[in-house]
């Protein structure tokens, strides 16, 4: 019957919406920015290199790389190397301020590995997760949240959501309470990996403190509903742009200071107007 055009008024289920972290915190800090990043093709002119991002991914690559070892070779002397191989100085001022921060970063891992016991295997190392949700408790989902968790670890029967931070601020408990990646990756986790997820903490390696907080299902549902909701935003702007609309109207820029580390800036003049440059090592640690 389908053949013959009749059209008996079944509405087809709609293509659930796929949305990272990272995605929907771009959307809500910059529209014309989530637009330069992931629609616009050939992508715009970027900045080049940042320090920080440069130091910050070392990091995350050693501690990755120090989990692939046997427990018993996961000393600090192990990680100050892993540092050492995974190094880049991209961004940095010159080679005398990357030599410094190489070996802070030694420093920072060394510390961390003395002060943690690193010894049980995670359930997960730069593990993706992924899980179809909605923003309404018990409806039907409505999108699809995945990422891409620096940790997950089992503990007494329950994960828990681990994020390493490299920046000039030590995160606070209020920090990892309210951080929506957070509370999206422990959603996600326990939805993959069938086990019960509430604990998230902020790991931050430059001062050796760590940000915690434990979730309940109303805190996580909030999450989910703020989640929802920029992505029924982001999703209609994005049809509307593939019909036609103007891409200026549906992802204006929202300026401010950020703009001065914006990676679009070569390609925003609203955001060279709203701020003065950032040198590519200007968000380093302290």
């Amino acid at each position: 019957m389908d053949q013959l055009g009749f059209d008996f008024g079944v509405e087809q289920p709609r293509k659930l919406v796929k949305v990272t972290p990272a995605k929907l915190g771009t959307f809500e800090d910059c529209r014309r920015r989530y637009r330069m990043t992931y629609l616009d093709r050939p992508q715009p002119q970027r900045t080049g290199a940042w320090a920080h991002s440069t130091l910050g991914a070392v990091v995350h690559n050693a501690l990755r790389a120090l989990f692939d070892l046997p427990a018993a070779k996961r000393s600090p002397q192990r990680a100050a190397v892993l540092v050492t191989e995974q190094w880049k100085d991209n961004g940095f001022a010159d080679p005398e301020q990357a030599a410094r921060y190489r070996a802070r970063a030694k420093g920072w891992v060394t510390e961390y590995v003395e002060r943690h016991d690193l010894s049980e295997d995670p359930i997960g190392v730069e593990r993706w997760v992924s899980a179809p949700v909605s923003g309404k408790p018990g409806a039907q989902p409505t999108m699809i949240i995945e990422g891409r968790a620096d940790r997950i670890d089992l503990r007494d029967g329950e994960l828990v959501i681990v994020d390493y931070k490299t920046g000039r601020r030590p995160p606070d408990d209020d920090d990892a309470r309210y951080s929506q990646a957070l509370a999206l990756y422990a959603v996600a986790a326990s939805r993959t990996l069938r086990k019960p997820c509430h604990q998230v903490e902020l790991h931050h390696l430059p001062s050796g403190t760590v940000a915690t907080a434990e979730h309940s299902t109303e805190s996580l549902q909030r999450q989910l509903k703020r989640a929802e909701e920029s992505a029924e935003d982001l999703r209609a702007a994005t049809d509307t742009l593939a019909a036609g609309g103007d891409a200026e109207e549906l992802f204006p820029a929202r300026t401010g200071k950020h703009c001065s580390w914006c990676d679009f800036r070569p390609s925003c003049a609203a955001g060279q107007q709203a701020a003065p440059a950032s040198q590519p090592w200007d968000l380093l640690a302290p």
